[in-house]
């Protein structure tokens, strides 16, 4: 087996400062991590590496210790009132930590002005050196698969991605046969999780399983083999599994990142 780059994601292991994460990461044996720059919402607990410069220097510590890189930084959203330009400290901080790829979501309704955004986020980002990834969710306004695609490919930047998530590429109803025409070159990572269950009517419950309730690769219904079938052969893998239920059980974050890197390899096995 080829030694495919598995990136722990912020989101599973939330609770865990960013040296925290690195340390948790090294002892999964992890190769890589994603940073979180910028809270999903301003409810969950953050830490702000951006304007922490002591948080940032014990970070680049532990990442320097362990051998551990950054592979992605996260979330920007795109809203109607966003100002690229504003971004820039945060991609300066990204490109510091050495990530090459970008978490973006969609959340303006105005499309043709979404892809402007995207447009001018990837020429912006070009200058640190990173790939902007429009994630699609089905909450958001980029809500499946084929319209992230269309956004990514209308903004027509080199460096312009799409990250495929497999929670959301199994809420918003998205097809394997739409990922067949995802070109190899816009994507350069994809977010693995499992997901039980059929698909709820309700988009709060839809939200609420993404943000507290996914599951560890192959305890859950999702085609995963077959979504990675249909990706460039040994993609890197960032693992977003947040497991509230876990957290209150009071499993660790370092054996909750164990288990989902540990059900990842098994997986991998089937490929």
């Amino acid at each position: 087996m080829s030694q495919r780059i598995i990136s722990l994601a912020a989101l599973t292991v939330l609770e865990l400062s960013p040296p925290e994460m690195v340390e948790v990461a090294a002892r999964a044996g992890y190769s890589h991590v994603g940073l979180r720059l910028e809270p999903a919402t301003p409810q969950e607990k953050h830490f702000p590496l951006v304007s922490d410069a002591d948080l940032r220097r014990q970070t680049v510590a532990r990442l320097r210790d362990t051998g551990i890189q950054v592979f992605d930084v996260e979330i920007l959203r795109l809203k109607p009132e966003t100002r690229v330009s504003d971004f820039a400290a945060i991609l300066a901080v990204g490109a510091e930590f050495g990530a090459s790829e970008l978490l973006v979501a969609g959340n303006d309704p105005d499309e043709q002005r979404l892809t402007e955004n995207f447009a001018a986020l990837c020429d912006l980002s070009a200058q640190y050196g990173l790939h902007p990834h429009l994630e699609f969710m089905p909450w958001t306004d980029a809500r499946d698969l084929v319209q992230a695609m269309r956004i990514v490919e209308n903004a027509g930047r080199e460096n312009g991605c799409v990250l495929v998530d497999a929670f959301h590429f199994n809420r918003s109803g998205s097809r394997l046969e739409d990922l067949r025409r995802l070109p190899a070159s816009r994507t350069h990572y994809v977010q693995l999780c499992d997901v039980a269950g059929p698909r709820p009517d309700d988009m709060d419950e839809i939200l609420r399983q993404a943000r507290n309730e996914r599951r560890f690769p192959g305890d859950g219904d999702c085609d995963l083999l077959g979504l990675l079938r249909n990706l460039p052969a040994d993609l890197p893998l960032s693992l977003e599994i947040p497991t509230l239920g876990l957290l209150e059980q009071g499993v660790s974050a370092l054996e909750r990142a164990q288990l989902a890197i540990d059900k990842t390899w098994a997986l991998l096995t089937h490929l």
